[in-house]
């Protein structure tokens, strides 16, 4: 049985450009914000911005990065994720890796890459979807663009033939424009009625090396789609929030809409 309660941090961030010492000395600061929690959310490509240059920034598995983000989740006895920039095996990857304080982490690789940023010329896109189990809580993790492709979101077991719910909580990690900041709100509150979950989404703020600005607007939505996050936009913020387990297994026996979902075949 999971745990009735979870509390998940929020980092709204300025990012700076292609500067992963800067990033990370300032990252340092910020989480200092958190509090107690079990997660702290980072966005998408954290210690260098929405870079198209892997060939300059990509750490290994062993990397820098990743050592400092098992050191933050030893620091604050919490789950630290984020994106950061890859190479395994002689592919580039934006991957979202998930680090607890006992250092058995997981990753998912960003399965939708931003064709409009010509994000496919550089790196390769991922080809599993992961569920991850903190404090009993299933949860999906997934990177920005992702959040416009419902079915490969789809919360149900593609392998069953029927509509199993197989997770508790979608977060979506981003560098996601300002220009299209309303496509970003609402797609987060429709994943959340969609698929009966809450959805976090974590967003960075200001101008990155392209001159496209970021304002933010990381956001909280309940399985209702109510939005429970109160973050400011363009500001640097970090905020913490408790999610009631009861609250979705009350939510989900009242209205069975998931029930009602077609079985879906085409990623098997």
């Amino acid at each position: 049985m999971p745990d009735q309660l979870l509390n998940i941090t929020l980092v709204q961030p300025q990012v700076f450009w292609e500067d992963k010492e800067r990033n990370l000395a300032h990252f340092n600061d910020l989480m200092e914000k958190s509090g107690e929690t079990d997660l702290i959310v980072l966005p998408e490509m954290f210690s260098t911005g929405f870079s198209m240059a892997p060939k300059k920034h990509a750490e290994i598995m062993e990397g820098d990065t990743m050592k400092w983000m098992l050191e933050k989740a030893i620091d604050h006895n919490a789950v630290v994720t984020g994106s950061i920039i890859i190479e395994d095996s002689g592919s580039y990857f934006n991957r979202l890796v998930w680090m607890p304080p006992d250092g058995e982490y997981e990753y998912y690789d960003k399965r939708h890459l931003f064709s409009f940023a010509n994000e496919e010329d550089h790196y390769t896109a991922g080809k599993r979807r992961l569920i991850i189990f903190l404090k009993g809580w299933r949860i999906c993790p997934l990177i920005c663009y992702d959040l416009r492709f419902p079915g490969w979101i789809r919360n149900q077991d593609w392998k069953s033939n029927d509509s199993r719910l197989v997770y508790d909580l979608l977060l979506f990690v981003a560098n996601w424009p300002e220009a299209r900041v309303g496509a970003w709100s609402n797609l987060l509150e429709a994943r959340a009625h969609e698929n009966q979950c809450y959805v976090a989404g974590v967003n960075r703020i200001g101008k990155d090396g392209n001159g496209i600005n970021h304002s933010g607007n990381s956001a909280l939505f309940s399985p209702k789609g109510e939005l429970l996050s109160d973050f400011q936009s363009g500001q640097e913020q970090v905020k913490t929030y408790t999610l009631d387990h009861e609250m979705i297994t009350t939510y989900r026996g009242k209205f069975t809409a998931w029930k009602d979902t077609d079985n879906l075949s085409l990623f098997l």
